[in-house]
């Protein structure tokens, strides 16, 4: 996921969850009116603003009188409706275009829908992209061959994904490629953090390092194509320039992704076992610390 569309699915999000900017109206009453009937005006305000949008989408764009007619609204209502949309960066005014000969005067203002307002509103990229991966796999027989297929696209995809990365790393300090690595993975939406493991005693060698991925925009097809995550995996070793093993998936029902990165002269085992030295992992239950998966876990 690029910078653009987590900045995108940000201001959708925060307009979603805060429906910032609620109008004077509902502001003022509720300071005379009983918590519950104020919490009834406001949920009033946000669905008369969704269905101002619900509009614009389905109409495309249209004029406040446009939309007050539609909607049974009035005018000035419509424009404050507008008004809070725009400042979400949700929908955006524009001149309205005319075919033909134009009359005197200014062309009347219209309001569409910005990309990141169309995001508020469902999306079926998912299904699409879990499509694509099937198709791929049945084009090519299906079974083994089709899931080699699959594997081929996904270490491309992330192979293109880590030049990026490779750059940022590149410019690390010795000893902070884990979070050069957690940074540019959190510019594309995972949400990363590196947390560092002690070692169980000053006498042993470090035991190296978590690195956790809170967010995967792709979880629900990794859930269906492992592939995804074991290229992802390849690459975070590549970049890394050391062996890193996969402890929890948020596609497995996780609460984070979690990988192992073992710090120079740690023994790859130590992450996994379930002695004094074995390595919690963060976003896990107590009894789900450190489980293996295999080496095909998917995030």
């Amino acid at each position: 996921m690029s910078f653009r569309k987590e900045l995108r699915n940000n201001r959708v999000v925060k307009y979603m969850r805060e429906h910032a900017q609620e109008s004077e109206a509902a502001t003022a009453a509720g300071a005379a009116v009983p918590a519950p009937a104020t919490e009834a005006l406001v949920d009033g305000h946000r669905a008369t603003r969704d269905r101002v949008a619900r509009s614009i989408l389905d109409h495309g764009p249209s004029s406040a009188a446009d939309l007050a007619s539609r909607l049974g609204l009035t005018a000035a209502a419509v424009r404050r409706h507008l008004d809070s949309l725009a400042a979400a960066g949700l929908v955006e005014s524009r001149e309205q275009r005319v075919y033909g000969s134009r009359g005197r005067g200014r062309p009347a203002k219209v309001f569409a829908l910005t990309e990141c307002g169309r995001d508020a509103f469902y999306q079926a990229y998912d299904q699409l992209a879990a499509d694509a991966l099937r198709w791929i796999s049945d084009a090519v027989g299906g079974g083994k061959a089709g899931e080699e297929a699959v594997a081929a696209f996904a270490r491309a995809r992330f192979l293109k994904q880590g030049e990026r990365y490779q750059r940022v790393l590149a410019e690390a300090a010795d000893g902070m490629r884990a979070e050069a690595l957690a940074e540019a993975l959190s510019a594309d939406g995972y949400a990363a953090t590196v947390r560092r493991v002690p070692a169980a005693s000053a006498a042993k060698a470090p035991v190296g390092a978590q690195l956790c991925q809170h967010h995967c925009p792709v979880a629900h097809i990794a859930e269906q194509f492992p592939q995804l995550c074991e290229a992802e995996t390849e690459v975070f070793s590549r970049l890394l320039g050391t062996h890193v093993q996969r402890l929890a998936t948020i596609a497995h029902g996780d609460g984070v992704c979690t990988t192992y990165v073992p710090a120079p002269g740690a023994a790859p085992s130590s992450a996994r076992g379930r002695g004094p030295g074995a390595v919690p992992t963060v976003g896990t239950s107590p009894n789900e610390s450190a489980r293996p998966r295999g080496g095909t876990s998917h995030d």
